[in-house]
């Protein structure tokens, strides 16, 4: 089994605006260090090499980003434990502040790629029911193992 996850959000300016820049600007890199992270398989992405421009199924004004990964260990250690966990901490910046789950994982059969259709039934079963075998958050992996950064989980 690998694991997918799904990540998503609502940009507070168009992608475009100079206040988005701190974020867009570093897109391309944090996707790349996502790409050369190990336990990496896979990352949902369009022609402009990421994911801001595919429009999420019933919210258009959603932001999504999918990938694969071997295991929890490997999405976590990349999350928060590598650059990326400085753009994490200032994602208030960029993103209205959700109230409800808007991070999901989900194990797939190996080899398999999620639809995005498919993230986002996970996400509703876990909005719906909280964390379960099917679909969970951070809260229900132990993450004493391999997390080194101390920035809240959702």
């Amino acid at each position: 089994m690998q694991l997918a996850e799904l990540n998503v959000g609502y940009a507070l300016y168009p992608l475009d605006d100079p206040r988005m820049s701190g974020f867009m600007d570093n897109l391309d890199a944090l996707n790349a260090l996502a790409e050369r992270s190990s336990g990496y398989i896979w990352r949902m992405k369009s022609d402009s090499g990421n994911a801001t421009d595919l429009a999420v199924p019933g919210d258009e004004a959603m932001i999504s980003n999918m990938s694969v990964w071997e295991d929890v260990e490997s999405l976590g250690d990349y999350v928060f434990n590598t650059i990326h966990a400085k753009f994490y901490e200032k994602r208030s910046a960029w993103f209205e502040n959700m109230t409800r789950h808007h991070f999901v994982m989900w194990w797939v059969e190996d080899g398999h790629i999620p639809t995005l259709e498919e993230a986002m039934q996970k996400l509703a079963h876990l909005q719906e029911h909280g964390s379960t075998d099917d679909a969970f958050g951070w809260d229900a992996v132990d993450q004493s193992a391999w997390r080194r950064c101390n920035i809240a989980a959702e």
